[in-house]
This record gives C-alpha cells, sequence and structure tokens, in this order.
C-alpha cells in the first residue's frame, strides 16, 4: 500500500498541477493581468503549489527531512534533471533583457539560506524574511518587466477557470498527503533516511508542472518559456515555499543539508548561470552532462 500511495500522490500531483496551472492562467487573462504577472505570480506559484503542500504538510507533521528537501531536492533536479531533459528535446537558446536580473536573484536565494541552515533551524522571523523577499523581487520585475511573451492559453468562461482551480487544489492536496504518507512509511521500512527519500523521489514528484511545463516548451521550441519556469520556481521555491512553512511552523535543519543538499543547489544554480550567459546554446552534450551529474548526486545522495 505504501507505493500505491507513492504513486496516487505523484498522479495527484501531477494532474491537480496541471489543473491549478490551467484555470489560474484564465482567471489572470480574463482579469486582463499582464503576461509577466502571469508568468511571474500565477504559473510560478502554481507549478509550486505541489512543493509549498507537501512541504507544510511534512513540517506539521514532523518530518523536517522532507519538508526541506523537497525544497533543496526540487532545484537540484530543475536544474540538473528538467534542463537536462529539455536540452535533449531541443538546444536551448535564451535572451532577453531580464535573465541576468533573475539568475542574480536565484543565486541571492540561494546563499541566503547558507546563513539560516548554519543556524540549525528556520524560525518565523526566516520564514517573514523569506516571504517578503519575495514580495520585493515581484514588486521588482512588475514595475521593471522587460519584454515578455504573450502566454498562450485558450478563451474559456470563468466559471470554466474557477473549475479547474478547484479541481487542481484539492487533486494536490490529497496527491501531497499520499505523496509524504507514502514516502516516510517507505523510507522507515527500507531503512534509507527521509533525507534522502525527500531530496529524491519527493522533490521530483513535486516537480512534476515544472518538468512537463519545460518539456513541452521544449518540444514547441520557447527555449525562454522552458527556462524561464525553471528558474522562476527556483526563486518560488527558496523563497515562498521555505518562508510560508517556516512562518506557519518552524522547522529543524539537519546538518546533512548544509554540508551537501545545499552546496549542490547552489552549485548547479552557478553551472546553470554560466551556461546561460557565457555560452550561445545548451546544446544535447551540454543535457547529457547534467543528466550525468544528477544521477551522480542521486547516488551520492544515499551515502
Amino acid at each position: 500500500m505504501d507505493y500505491v500511495f507513492l504513486t496516487l500522490g505523484l498522479l495527484g500531483l501531477f494532474a491537480g498541477g496541471e489543473a491549478l496551472v490551467r484555470g489560474a492562467v484564465g482567471i489572470a487573462q480574463r482579469l486582463a493581468m499582464s503576461p509577466l504577472l502571469i508568468g511571474l505570480t500565477v504559473v510560478g506559484f502554481g507549478t509550486s503549489t505541489p512543493e509549498l503542500l507537501v512541504s507544510v504538510d511534512a513540517a506539521w507533521r514532523g518530518v523536517p527531512d522532507i519538508a526541506i528537501g523537497n525544497v533543496v531536492g526540487s532545484n537540484i533536479g530543475n536544474i540538473l534533471l528538467i534542463v537536462g531533459l529539455s536540452a535533449l528535446v531541443w538546444p536551448i537558446r535564451v535572451t532577453g533583457g531580464t535573465l541576468k536580473r533573475d539568475l542574480a536573484v536565484m543565486l541571492a536565494a540561494a546563499l541566503v539560506l547558507v546563513p539560516l541552515f548554519w543556524l540549525g533551524a528556520m524560525g518565523r522571523p526566516a520564514g517573514l524574511l523569506l516571504v517578503v523577499a519575495l514580495v520585493a523581487y515581484l514588486t521588482w520585475a512588475a514595475i521593471q518587466p522587460g519584454e515578455a511573451a504573450a502566454v498562450e492559453a485558450p478563451a474559456r468562461p470563468l466559471w470554466q477557470s474557477l473549475v479547474w482551480v478547484g479541481v487542481g487544489l484539492v487533486a494536490l492536496m490529497l496527491g501531497a498527503r499520499w505523496l509524504v504518507d507514502g514516502a516516510v512509511s517507505i523510507a522507515r521500512t527500507h531503512g534509507v533516511s527521509e533525507a534522502f527519500i525527500g531530496l529524491t523521489i519527493v522533490a521530483v514528484g513535486t516537480s512534476l508542472p515544472e518538468l512537463a511545463t519545460s518539456m513541452i516548451a521544449a518540444l514547441r521550441r520557447h527555449s525562454e518559456i522552458a527556462i524561464g519556469n525553471i528558474v522562476g520556481s527556483n526563486i518560488f521555491n527558496v523563497l515562498g515555499i521555505l518562508g510560508v512553512t517556516a512562518l506557519i511552523t518552524p522547522i529543524p535543519v539537519a546538518g546533512r543539508f548544509l554540508t551537501f543538499g545545499l552546496p549542490v543547489m547552489f552549485g548547479a544554480s552557478v553551472v546553470l548561470t554560466a551556461l546561460l550567459l557565457l555560452r550561445p546554446t545548451i546544446g544535447r552534450v551540454a543535457g547529457v552532462a547534467l543528466l550525468m551529474a544528477y544521477a551522480v548526486y542521486v547516488w551520492a545522495a544515499q551515502g
């Protein structure tokens, strides 16, 4: 039954994230929101909702390693796994006035976690700091939007979008509960650490909406959407997910995250930044290298 719950949880997160984003984009367009704000807020928060629900649920139930491992592992998987797969599907070429800004915010968000993790716990003041930083970033992005491509979505009545949002939220809540139940039980049964489960299985499961979005964007040769989804999600995961979770309930931080998870996350962020700023294209060779690095990370996480 543990594996059944794990599978149902993954399916619930994938379907719920897709439904939530579809409905939220429809509502935003009906309210005449700009494409940039739709991308940064509606789509960004929408694809990060699984991480939020899983981390909050895990922290509430006294499984902090799942809560933190979910966020750190999702950010690592977003770069090494999802960008790697996207580059295999179609070489990534990204330009734009906001790219340097958003990459800098992603790196700064990762660095902010160093002193917070070093203290051994994230309390409500730390959570408030992260949430305020997220609001500041969104305000900055709204004031200086740069160039943004229009979000494509079929026009639909407002009530249909509201139904999609409701269905998505229900599926996400059920998926988050089943995923945490199954993952924790499997970890304890087989003697695998909860930190490892959080950094790998749970992290990949909650990143399914980002995976689906980036892969579809790559298939349609929209590199900006694929990369923007990853960078935006990584920013939201740190500032929004960890911030909100710490505001709801303080989270103890295991030393393993400071010595292993966080350095890998920051290193992956630096690699992605270098690839995007120093090379005209992230090709298939780089994609294979990122996937190999992810395989090494999963192997090392078992230690």
